[in-house]
C-alpha cells in the first residue's frame, strides 16, 4: 500500500476492479498535481510516486518474459525504464487510461531488449526484423492450413524470399541460453528444470489484457456491454444477441464492430503518441 494525499491508502498490488480504479485515480492525481507545478524537484519527486504506485505492473510483465533467457534482474530494470519513460510520456489529455498507455510501453521496452541486448551471437537487425515477423505471423498461417508450413509457403505469405526466411531461422535460439541445472528465484531446492511447465500458462497474459481493458471497458454504455458479454463470454451468434437486445442481425455486427475498434484505437496508438525516449 501506498500513502496518498489526504492520508489516504492506494493499493500498488491490484486484485480487483475498485483496486486497480484508486490506482489509476491516485496516478491521475499525481500526474496533474506534476503538470501544475514547474517546480522541477517536485516534478520529479511526483514521478517518483507514480512509479511506485505502479510498480507491480512493470514486474508483472518482467516476470512474464522470464522463460525467454534473460536474468530476472534485468528484465525487471528494463521493465522499470518502461514505465519511467511511460510516467513521463503519458498525456492528461488522451482517451487512454495510465494503464493502458504503460502495458505497451513497458512490453515495448523489454521487446527492444531481447531485440537488441539479449544475444548470445550478434546477428543482423534484419534477420531479427525477420524473426519477429515469423513469430508474429507463424501461428495465423498454422491456422489457416491447419499444420505447419512449409518455408516457401512462410515466405509467400510473409512476401519475403526463401532464403530470407531460411536464413532467420537457421538464427533462430541465438538468445542467451540458462542451464536447466541453475537454481530457481524461487524456491532454493528447485532447479529450472523442475519448473518447467508441460504448456504455456496464459494467466499472465489474461492478467495484463484484465488490467489494460478494464478502465475503457467501464467507458460502455449497458448495451454495449452486454453486447460484448453476449458475444464474447456466453458465446453467442450475433442473430442470436440481436433478439436479446432488439436489433437485427447487421447492426449487432456494427455495433460489434465499431466497440472493438474504439477499444483497439484506446489501446494501441500508445507508442505513437508516446514518442522517442527522453529525460524529461
Amino acid at each position: 500500500m501506498l500513502s496518498g494525499r489526504n492520508n489516504e491508502t492506494v493499493p500498488t498490488q491490484c486484485s480487483t476492479p475498485e483496486e486497480r480504479a484508486a490506482r489509476e485515480a491516485a496516478t491521475q492525481e499525481l500526474l496533474q498535481r506534476r503538470e501544475r507545478t514547474s517546480n522541477d524537484a517536485e516534478r520529479q519527486a511526483l514521478i517518483d510516486q507514480v512509479v511506485e504506485l505502479n510498480l507491480e505492473i512493470a514486474r508483472g510483465i518482467a516476470r512474464r518474459f522470464r522463460a525467454r533467457g534473460a536474468e530476472a534482474d534485468d528484465l525487471e530494470q528494463v521493465a522499470c525504464l518502461g514505465l519511467v519513460n511511460a510516467a513521463h510520456h503519458y498525456r492528461l489529455d488522451a482517451d487512454t487510461p495510465f494503464i493502458g498507455f504503460a502495458i505497451p510501453s513497458i512490453r515495448g521496452e523489454v521487446k527492444r531488449y531481447f531485440r537488441d541486448c539479449a544475444w548470445t551471437v550478434r546477428i543482423p537487425r534484419r534477420l531479427q526484423e525477420v524473426q519477429a515477423s515469423i513469430m508474429a505471423k507463424l501461428p495465423e498461417l498454422q491456422q489457416q492450413l491447419n499444420r505447419d508450413p512449409t518455408r516457401a509457403e512462410l515466405a509467400d505469405y510473409l512476401a519475403l524470399d526463401v532464403d530470407q526466411v531460411e536464413e532467420a531461422m537457421a538464427a533462430n535460439g541465438c538468445f542467451d541460453v540458462l542451464s536447466l541445472d541453475r537454481t530457481s528465484d524461487v524456491n532454493a531446492n528447485q532447479t529450472l528444470a523442475d519448473l518447467v511447465a508441460a504448456e504455456d500458462d496464459g494467466t499472465v497474459d489474461q492478467l495484463e489484457a484484465v488490467d489494460m481493458l478494464q478502465p475503457v471497458l467501464e467507458e460502455l454504455g449497458p448495451r454495449e456491454r452486454r453486447i460484448l458479454e453476449l458475444r464474447f463470454v456466453e458465446g453467442w451468434t450475433q442473430t442470436e444477441i440481436g433478439r436479446d437486445v432488439g436489433l437485427s442481425q447487421m447492426q449487432v455486427s456494427r455495433v460489434l464492430r465499431k466497440i472493438l475498434d474504439d477499444l483497439r484505437a484506446k489501446l494501441t496508438p500508445t507508442q505513437a503518441v508516446a514518442g522517442p525516449p527522453s529525460a524529461a
